[in-house]
């Protein structure tokens, strides 16, 4: 099994030391801030840790969060907030714009973005799983979850906590809803890509196969066209990779919808499904092309020469002349001008995101330990905003460089 994915960069966070001199007046509320610093410090550490799970990364997170609602909720779960919630100035970059960040003096904009940048681990992680050689059914199976985890959790930030932000998101940043709704979108449609890779490798019926596709294709002409009014400059390199997927998809599509016709009998029209399988799979290679040439955020790579790519083309290439020779030795058909209509639907295999909350309050946050926050002890100029050409440093991600592929058929 090998897939390819597009991956944009991590987000990047200035160092935040939780340090609120005169406003903590206890032992319990200076632990707390300890806590604070040490677990946002870990969790962001693991970020770019190979060895890293989902179990390591899952208890980080919750570590984290669950001390940061103390910043946000109110202890007695009414809807009021937190007198700490605007305590802190929180900068973060964007996955598309650069090292210049975005503040807000807001713990909910720390929550969902520390949150956006758990969700790309998940991404990451997956991306790297299916990439390697001899990947077993439980990491392939750890590559489909991790998708649909990554997909739930930026579902749960644009429905549930971005509303809340007093500063709504700039254009083109990563908390607008263009950006986060196509990062839900690959995100499925990632996934059901293994679902695919799992039906061919299984063998099902080729018209399931054909639906998954098509279902897949249209996940990522979704997603291509949520960032279609952002700027080129910084979106062109996503969209040439959504753009050769959903022709990528299509393609298989095609090619299968191709074989179900043949099995029917229907071998001129099933030629005709070919041809047009081969006509995308022509447009995807073009693209790979473009993708390789286009500057932005993400990889720089050749995924017309990656396997997952190179297979495709052998399969279209051997199921239009088996259905040429069928044709031309019994079935004599006429064959189509018209490509024929793709009106697919799959009844298995589609990808939801899984359901995602924060963690509740830790339970190291009292009545006493937030009364031990005296905030009439703050200092006056407390809410100097950051200069804007202030850089966070980017991400020191390491280097994952594409491995080779022992033959596994998936996609």
């Amino acid at each position: 099994m090998t897939h390819w994915f597009h991956r944009n960069p991590l987000k990047a966070t200035a160092p935040v030391p939780f340090n609120y001199y005169g406003v903590v007046t206890g032992p319990a509320a200076s632990k707390i801030c300890s806590d604070l610093r040490s677990s946002r410090a870990r969790l962001l550490e693991l970020f770019t840790d190979l060895n890293c799970n989902p179990q390591m990364m899952k208890n980080a997170a919750d570590s984290y969060f669950s001390l940061l609602q103390g910043f946000i909720n109110s202890l007695d779960e009414s809807t009021q907030e937190s007198k700490l919630r605007y305590i802190q100035n929180f900068k973060w970059t964007d996955t598309l714009q650069g090292q210049v960040p975005s503040a807000q003096q807001d713990a909910v904009f720390e929550l969902i973005s520390m949150g956006f940048n758990v969700a790309l681990w998940y991404t990451k992680y997956a991306s790297r799983l299916a990439g390697k050689e001899n990947i077993t059914e439980d990491e392939a199976k750890e590559v489909h979850r991790s998708l649909k985890i990554a997909a739930g959790i930026f579902k749960h930030l644009k429905e549930s906590h971005i509303p809340k932000l007093i500063t709504p998101a700039e254009k083109g940043r990563d908390l607008e809803a263009r950006l986060i709704e196509a990062y839900i979108i690959q995100c499925q449609a990632e996934a059901q890509e293994v679902t695919i890779a799992r039906a061919i490798e299984l063998k099902h019926a080729p018209g399931l196969i054909a639906a998954l596709a098509y279902e897949t294709a249209n996940f990522y002409q979704k997603a291509d066209h949520a960032l279609s009014s952002l700027e080129p400059a910084y979106s062109a390199k996503w969209r040439k990779y959504l753009h050769l997927k959903m022709c990528f998809y299509t393609a298989y599509a095609y090619c299968y919808h191709g074989q179900t016709l043949l099995a029917s009998d229907k071998c001129g029209e099933a030629i005709r499904s070919l041809q047009e399988a081969e006509k995308f799979y022509a447009k995807a290679e073009a693209l790979c092309k473009e993708y390789g040439e286009t500057k932005g955020p993400g990889p720089t790579v050749k995924p017309s020469g990656h396997l997952f790519f190179r297979k495709l083309g052998n399969v279209v290439k051997n199921t239009l002349e088996k259905c040429q020779r069928e044709n031309g030795f019994i079935y004599f058909q006429k064959v189509p001008t018209e490509a024929p209509q793709l009106e697919l639907k799959a009844n298995y295999g589609l990808v939801e995101p899984v359901p995602f909350e924060f963690p509740p309050t830790s339970v190291h946050w009292t009545p006493e330990t937030l009364a031990a926050f005296d905030l009439t002890q703050r200092p006056k100029d407390d809410s100097a905003k950051p200069k804007p050409e202030e850089v966070v440093k980017p991400v020191k991600e390491p280097d994952i460089k594409p491995q080779k592929d022992t033959g596994c058929y998936i996609s």
